[in-house]
């Protein structure tokens, strides 16, 4: 039984059923944790709650809400399990809401089982508790199930079953079942909407995504689409980097006043972060007029990403003082931005501090600390780190590892890390392709061919290096050596134009990146059009001077492209902002944010 505080109720308590409830919701939307326990309590103490009256049954109902709203999900159980039997499909509804509210999908899944042996019907409150806990956890069976449960009720086609049950299949990753099951609805909500868009923005269907947002503006009636749709496609825009939709979208958001909302700002935080205007992302977070916990860790990924390490560090202590707990997103963020800065000590901290704050550590914990520790030059220390972890390490902490090899030319330590690797059965051709690239940059090209030779074997392909921008209205794309564009012949003159005049103000082209053990003549030009340089040149065709040129890859950017990038900003008036698979690097005046480690 549940045992709440037995203070004595206020005087002014009303004696009526109605009464009652009416005192009951009001605590609840108001959260009121005390009061609410009074009452309860001299519910129990006056016997009201055990009566079989009919108008004192909804009490309970109000109970089991009152304390999920209170963040009190086992609360709500034990007021349920006090409750009189026969139970009314309301009260089990109202459990199930509770549960499912609070992120507990199993118990939730549990109670709806009780319910199904306790011969209550399900309905159209209980339907979608049960979706979302199916979705929580991703079972491809048990949303065809409740899916076919639903089919047997009267609420198929119940505009809020259904759009649960859209949901249910969109975040379980059964996209194709998601999109047959909204084709069908005769009716669509927001939410259905919504899950929708969600689904083909998660799943990688970002086409997909805009086009469903497209019609959804048109197709809903007022007041349309909401703060979850926006987000959403402003994530899809973000991933995309696909700047000028994303601006044209945000512009929507503050015509309808969806700007304010936290969710809508976090999104558009990451937006601009990850389109490389970190200016705009945090001028939009000064001047958020909510914040959620969710923006906060937007900010400070944009921080780490960008390189700002110390802004980040006093984001978190602004965080803690507003009152918000860090979760395990906001310590990967920190340990990100140490990382980044090689600042080993700093990182320990924080990764230590996370014990503090009750969080345990996952894979991508452990992963950037051995990033943080093989990048330093601590590799031995990253290898005992990696030894004592508790869970087993992942492949991105044996790359985080096979990287720092690299970038220290310690290529024995590589081919361990690669060996436990290719342990697991990883077929990424990331390790590979880093062991490969530590041989070579230790002038062991013999090795370095045998690694290659060992990709082919086991079927494996090199991930193709792509670079692009946003210009004219376009996204622009190329490859190594490109030569698809409609204006090549203007990129590769306007390349070795400015490449005359960076080399005659002292640029010399690195090489110790090439692969192949070949003459330097053709190691020059093995990287002499990487497609970060083309895209550059094309960005020096089309973007206006004094905008920056921003330019996306999808790996790790070599040396000497840094290199050279860093002196065509000296030799030219031109800011270029280049985003790599792991941090954001901004060139001016022959400098680059990243201070050379990266």
């Amino acid at each position: 039984m549940l045992l709440p505080c037995l203070s004595r109720p206020p005087a002014s308590l009303p004696t009526s059923p109605a009464g009652i409830a009416d005192l009951l919701l009001s605590l609840s939307a108001a959260r009121s944790l005390p009061k609410g326990q009074q009452l309860h309590a001299h519910l129990i103490k006056s016997g009201l709650l055990s009566s079989p009256s009919a108008a004192l049954r909804p009490l309970s109902n109000h109970l089991i809400t009152f304390y999920a709203r209170c963040g009190l999900p086992l609360h709500s159980r034990a007021a349920f399990d006090d409750s009189p039997s026969p139970r009314p499909p309301a009260a089990w509804s109202s459990l199930l809401a509770a549960l499912t509210q609070n992120g507990l999908p199993l118990p939730t899944l549990s109670a709806f089982r009780s319910l199904l042996l306790a011969g209550v019907a399900p309905s159209d409150r209980s339907l979608p508790s049960a979706a979302k806990a199916a979705a929580a956890i991703s079972s491809t069976s048990l949303s065809s199930s409740i899916h076919a449960l639903a089919l047997k009720t009267p609420f198929a086609d119940d505009v809020f079953v259904a759009s649960s049950l859209v949901d249910m299949y969109a975040k379980s990753s059964q996209i194709a079942d998601a999109r047959r099951l909204f084709d069908l609805m005769p009716n669509r909500n927001v939410v259905s909407w919504s899950a929708m868009i969600y689904g083909y923005a998660e799943s990688g269907f970002d086409t997909e995504a805009l086009r469903l947002f497209k019609t959804a503006l048109a197709e809903l009636e007022p007041p349309g689409v909401n703060d979850f749709t926006y987000s959403c496609v402003i994530r899809v825009c973000s991933t995309t980097t696909l700047l000028e939709l994303g601006s044209s979208i945000h512009a929507h958001c503050f015509k309808t006043s969806f700007d304010s909302s936290p969710f809508v700002g976090s999104s558009l935080v990451s937006l601009y972060s990850k389109c490389g205007i970190a200016e705009h992302a945090y001028k939009l977070f000064d001047e958020m007029p909510q914040r959620n916990l969710g923006a906060w860790n937007s900010i400070l990924i944009a921080s780490a990403q960008h390189g700002h390490t110390r802004a980040a560090f006093a984001r978190f202590s602004e965080m803690k003082s507003a009152g918000f707990a860090p979760n395990f997103i906001t310590f990967l963020c920190l340990l990100t931005a140490c990382s980044h800065a090689g600042l080993v000590d700093d990182g320990k901290r924080y990764f230590a501090l996370m014990a503090e704050h009750g969080i345990e550590a996952g894979p991508q914990h452990y992963a950037a600390v051995a990033d943080l520790l093989s990048r330093a030059g601590r590799i031995r220390e990253a290898v005992s780190f990696i030894e004592a972890m508790p869970i087993a390490p992942t492949e991105s902490v044996w790359g985080a590892l096979i990287t720092g090899c690299r970038i220290h030319k310690d290529a024995d330590t590589a081919a361990y890390a690669a060996g436990k690797l290719f342990e697991t059965g990883s077929l990424s051709s990331g390790a590979h392709v880093l062991l490969s690239n530590a041989y070579s940059a230790a002038g062991r090209y013999a090795e370095a061919a045998r690694a290659r030779k060992a990709m082919r074997d086991r079927g494996v392909r090199k991930e193709t290096g792509l670079s692009w921008l946003e210009a004219a209205g376009k996204v622009h794309t190329f490859v190594s050596s490109d030569r698809s564009h409609p204006r090549t012949d203007e990129i590769y003159a306007k390349l070795e134009e400015v490449e005359r005049r960076m080399e005659e103000a002292g640029y010399v082209a690195d090489t110790r990146e090439v692969l192949q053990d070949v003459g330097g003549e053709e190691k020059r030009a093995a990287i002499r059009y990487h497609s970060e340089r083309l895209a550059i040149a094309l960005g020096l065709l089309l973007v206006a001077e004094g905008q920056p040129i921003r330019v996306m890859k999808n790996l790790r950017v070599c040396a000497d492209c840094h290199t050279a990038i860093k002196w065509l900003t000296k030799c030219t008036p031109r800011v270029v902002v280049l985003r790599d698979n792991h941090r954001f690097h901004s060139f001016h005046h022959g400098d680059c944010s990243c201070g050379d480690y990266w």
